[in-house]
């Protein structure tokens, strides 16, 4: 095993990808509100697998593939009318998702993921399993780029903390950071003693609270609820074994 010092970068943005070489990378893709959360939570409580797709097209597509499927699609904080549902963690139960496929694009989360596709690996990081996420990364001896969703190619604050949080986790663990991994490390110190109230203030959760869905916002802020980890195995996200 190579003890010389592996990367730990942070991707403040999607747009950004073009700056980094992924195929060098494991990715770590974050979307804190919500569709992260979202496949952690639904591959956790059983969910056969999660297909993420770029568009609402893609995913309609998978309409007449058999019963199997399930359609999730959100755009803007919402459901796009006739699909089975969006990216809220409430509709990844156990009694939804079980036994099932669900094909999911979403506004910001899986066009983050698509753009990453050449990397190493790719897996899904939240709050809900973040101790387990972060002892994996640790025991994989590659370069790790955390991959912030963001609001439609903009900064955002919850994923750069989560960064931020994996990354407190991982320094020290022969890392090299980047000043945006710093940057977010630091972030997350000023936040981590209260999560919600710092979160508060972000624009993304003022969106979802305007759609009165603030019970998202909360239950998104559980850390370590799951030691599941989405991989992305071709076309699927699955449970890591």
């Amino acid at each position: 095993m190579s003890n010389s010092p592996k990367n730990l970068h942070v991707c403040l943005s999607p747009a950004l990808i073009p700056q980094y070489i992924v195929e060098n990378y494991i990715v770590v893709i974050v979307d804190i509100f919500r569709a992260t959360t979202s496949i952690c939570y639904g591959i956790d409580n059983g969910a056969e697998a999660i297909i993420p797709v770029a568009e609402v097209e893609e995913c309609l597509a998978y309409r007449d593939k058999g019963f199997n499927y399930l359609l999730a699609a959100e755009r803007n904080g919402e459901v796009v009318d006739g699909f089975d549902f969006g990216n809220s963690p409430f509709s990844y139960t156990k009694e939804k998702v079980g036994g099932r496929t669900v094909v999911l694009t979403t506004t910001n989360g899986t066009q983050a993921l698509h753009l990453s596709r050449c990397a190493k690996r790719i897996v899904i990081g939240s709050f809900l399993n973040l101790t387990a996420l972060s002892y994996w990364l640790k025991t994989q001896n590659e370069s790790i780029l955390l991959v912030c969703a963001g609001w439609k190619n903009n900064f955002n604050l919850e994923d750069t903390i989560f960064a931020g949080a994996v990354i407190e986790q991982l320094k020290g663990n022969s890392f090299k950071l980047d000043d945006p991994a710093i940057a977010a490390n630091d972030l997350y110190q000023l936040a981590k003693d209260d999560l919600p109230a710092y979160l508060a203030k972000t624009s993304h959760s003022e969106r979802l609270k305007k759609l009165g869905i603030e019970k998202d916002i909360a239950f998104c802020l559980n850390v370590d609820i799951t030691s599941s980890i989405p991989v992305l195995e071709g076309e699927k996200l699955l449970k890591l074994s």
